[in-house]
């Protein structure tokens, strides 16, 4: 009876253990997973709500990433436990002294810097050590639950592990951002991060109690235990997770550049990234290569036709459904074949580390390198294509191995030959097809530049008659290339349009006007200034000041002063004196992407801090998606101030694109003037948002 008791004590013990060992691995990955949205939409408007940002931080988790693994190898291989233990206690009371999560003013970038280098010093700042710890606690704590109990597979817990970071990210958009301002979200997660160190604390005090050697001893006797893995191996696992990393970060900015860089489209390609890991490391065998290879050549030749076509033009969802679909396959192709070729557990920490090489290389090469050595896209498909040659390449020489091991050369064996040979022949002719359709897509334009912000190009009309500024797909200017025709404003900026009416409604004879331009694009704005006037463009981007100067002529035409302040536009805003601006036009937005911190209700306050009585601001809300117009209003509305709506025909015969804007003044007589009365009419609102602020936004109550 007693030897019954005892041994049911014991069971409990271990189920206690087992638990706190569960609960810890999940909450770390649900808190590093979590920060990220966080973190990176607290960046954001210091870099003018670039898509770049979120790549830049993936670079950085990714990196940290790789040294929290590192640590967990090192101190697993060459520490004991009791060292192990104290080491790591010590750092994770250090890491509370950084909470809560916070950006300090003082750091705000005056726009001169480098954003990558920036941003990733920033964030080193706020978050570097409780995320380098967070990282470091998959590995090592599957490294002491093996230690602890022999003869466990611990690559369950890395099922689990990927599984809290799943709900980290979905909760994030879906339950915090909706409902909680971003300094109580910060204090939640601190908050919980307490809880972490706590539990972690108790699993690392019970290493000081352990005698072994850090080395896993316990499982040498075990099969596959003492085989040395071979460099080709390790080669083989860095590869298989740079692929798909290199795609998750690659696709994530081809949509954001053209949607919205707002957490759901950070999160949506990520929770995918996720869900392939706790599929095919789960255990169940989800991964099927028959099914998935198939599946990843068709998305293989539709997306390369996609981005040399530009199919997306037809809205949002197809191009969403396309490359969230492609990316999935991709990564089950990947992590399928990484979970296949995962080793013995006392290689745990080993592969680990292979597996966060593999993604911080990914990461350094699209956010540090394709911006230097391409001047588009171009690390999307070509890492597709590598994907699937590596995939069948790999499957292909197992079974090969699998034929040369057998006795029996069978149909079965000769048919599966026959289909990965086939499989890769389409992916070379999808190759030879992408190269070409690369080339000839790049004779489209006539010039074709890329920095942190993305790629910009010029393209003349067949006749060259006319010049267009393209930014990603989106276009941010023409111009008339004749004598008579090139001074003429064009695309969103005609007479008709809000920022065209803005000028001319605040334009009086005889005196100079002031005019103010949050986004330069070709500088088409210039074409209204007359002598003595004096215009303000504020941009961000440099290469976009470079081709306004070198490939159109606004600006040079312009018998107006014209000034340029570079940098993020609300900063530059916040640190000038008051303008007095006639009229401010607020344009910064590239094609359906909105920089959220331009539309809060600080924002709108440094808008008119700078407007002279009666003077006008125009913001632009033209957008497929978004219902921006609400948003707006609540600002209007708190500032007491008067809006109409501008809703601009287009006018292809002039080159006059259609568009919404809203027009703003402190003066109701103003915005009923003779100049506008024809063209504006009342803001009638569809639906009842939450005012937006700096500590709070949502995309999702304003989606059309």
């Amino acid at each position: 009876m007693q030897r019954i008791e005892t041994r049911g004590l014991v069971l409990e013990r271990k189920a206690v253990l087992i638990l706190l060992y569960a609960c810890t691995i999940f909450l770390s990955a649900f808190l590093l997973f979590q920060v990220q949205p966080i973190v990176g939409k607290m960046l954001l408007p210091w870099f003018g709500g670039s898509a770049a940002v979120w790549s830049t931080c993936l670079l950085f988790f990714q990196v940290v990433l790789l040294l929290g693994y590192l640590y967990a190898h090192w101190t697993q291989r060459f520490l004991a436990p009791k060292q192990q233990g104290l080491l790591h206690i010590l750092l994770l009371a250090s890491s509370l002294f950084v909470l809560p999560i916070t950006l300090n003013a003082a750091w705000k970038p005056s726009g001169s810097e480098d954003p990558s280098l920036m941003i990733v010093g920033l964030m080193a700042l706020m978050i570097g050590l409780p995320y380098f710890l967070l990282s470091s606690t998959g590995p090592l704590l599957q490294a002491w639950f093996a230690r602890e109990k022999s003869g466990t597979v611990p690559y369950r817990l890395f099922a689990l592990s990927n599984f809290g970071s799943l709900l980290g990210l979905l909760s994030y958009p879906l339950v915090f951002e909706p409902n909680l301002s971003i300094p109580d979200i910060s204090g939640a997660w601190s908050a919980a991060y307490v809880a972490f160190v706590l539990l972690c604390g108790v699993l690392a005090w019970r290493g000081l109690r352990m005698q072994r050697p850090a080395e896993v001893q316990a499982h040498a006797g075990e099969p596959g235990a003492q085989e040395h893995v071979p460099p080709k191996m390790m080669a083989l696992w860095v590869a298989l997770a740079a692929c798909p990393t290199i795609l998750l970060m690659a696709i994530t900015s081809h949509l954001t550049q053209n949607v919205a860089p707002v957490p759901f489209l950070w999160v949506l390609p990520l929770v995918l990234y996720l869900l392939s890991f706790i599929l095919c490391f789960e255990g169940g065998n989800w991964y099927k290569r028959t099914w998935y290879l198939p599946l990843f050549i068709v998305w293989l030749g539709v997306m390369t036709y996609d981005l040399l076509e530009t199919i997306d033009d037809s809205g949002v969802w197809l191009p969403l459904v396309l490359y969230s679909s492609g990316l999935f396959i991709a990564c089950m192709l990947c992590h399928g074949e990484l979970a296949k070729k995962k080793p013995h557990p006392a290689h745990l920490t080993s592969f680990y580390l292979m597996i966060a090489l593999g993604g911080a290389l990914g990461g350094s090469f699209v956010a540090l390198a394709a911006p230097r050595i391409f001047n588009s896209n171009l690390e999307l498909p070509l890492t597709a294509i590598m994907t699937g040659l590596l995939v069948v390449t790999v499957i292909k020489r197992e079974a090969d191995k699998a034929a040369e091991n057998s006795t029996e050369d069978g149909g079965s064996n000769r048919w599966h030959r026959a289909w990965l040979t086939l499989c890769a022949c389409f992916v070379a002719v999808i190759t030879v097809f992408a190269t070409h359709g690369i080339v000839k897509h790049a004779e489209r334009y006539a010039l074709m530049v890329r920095n942190f912000y993305g790629t910009m190009s010029t393209a003349d009309s067949w006749d060259g008659s006319e010049r267009k500024l393209v930014h990603g797909s989106i276009l941010h200017g023409s111009q008339y290339m004749s004598e008579d025709k090139r001074r003429e404003p064009t695309t969103y900026y005609g007479d008709n349009g809000g920022a065209g009416l803005a000028v001319l409604a605040t334009r009086q004879a005889g005196q100079p006007q002031r005019v103010g331009v949050v986004g330069l694009g070709a500088g088409t704005m210039a074409s209204y200034g007359r002598a003595g006037d004096y215009y303000r463009f504020y941009e961000i981007n440099p290469l976009v000041v470079e081709l306004a100067r070198s490939q159109f002529s606004f600006l040079s035409d312009t018998p107006a002063k014209v000034e340029t302040a570079m940098g993020d536009a609300r900063l530059s805003l916040e640190r000038e004196n008051p303008q007095r601006f006639d009229a401010l036009v607020v344009d910064a937005f590239s094609g359906d992407s909105i920089p959220v911190h331009l539309l809060t209700r600080e924002a709108f306050a440094v808008y008119f801090r700078h407007m002279k009585p009666g003077g006008i601001l125009a913001v632009h809300i033209s957008n497929r998606n978004l219902d921006l117009a609400p948003v707006v209003k609540h600002a209007v509305d708190y500032y007491r101030k008067e809006a109409r709506l501008v809703d601009a025909d287009p006018d292809y015969g002039r080159g006059l694109s259609g568009s919404s804007w809203i027009l703003i003044s402190d003066d109701a007589a103003v915005l009923e003037s003779e100049a506008l009365y024809d063209h504006v009419e009342e803001v009638e609102l569809e639906r009842n948002i939450p005012p937006w602020t700096d500590d709070y936004s949502s995309i999702y109550t304003i989606l059309k």
